[in-house]
């Protein structure tokens, strides 16, 4: 008969694979939580980021407008002349 030995050189392929996968399993599980802590920032980060920079884009397009129509009354008052008492 065979004698199996339980070295850790010792046994068949199919052996070698599974405790190959239960170790990277138990390193998994060890290490999970700080992967989602660590994606969870990164998220949120990447999240901030985007709902800043919209906000700013929004903000900065209002400011446009608002530059826009002031530049509109500049030329009718231009257009208009100044207000005096002979012309009012």
């Amino acid at each position: 008969m065979e004698e199996k030995s339980s070295g850790p050189g010792t046994g068949t392929s199919a052996e070698k694979l599974l405790l190959l996968r239960q170790q990277q399993q138990e390193l998994w599980r060890k290490n999970a939580p700080r992967l989602r802590r660590r994606n969870l920032i990164t998220g949120l980060s990447i999240g901030a980021f985007v709902v800043g920079m919209f906000t700013y884009t929004i903000l900065s397009v209002k400011q446009e407008k608002i530059v826009e129509e002031l530049d509109e009354e500049a030329r009718i008052h231009i257009y208009r002349g100044p207000r005096t008492s002979a012309n009012s």
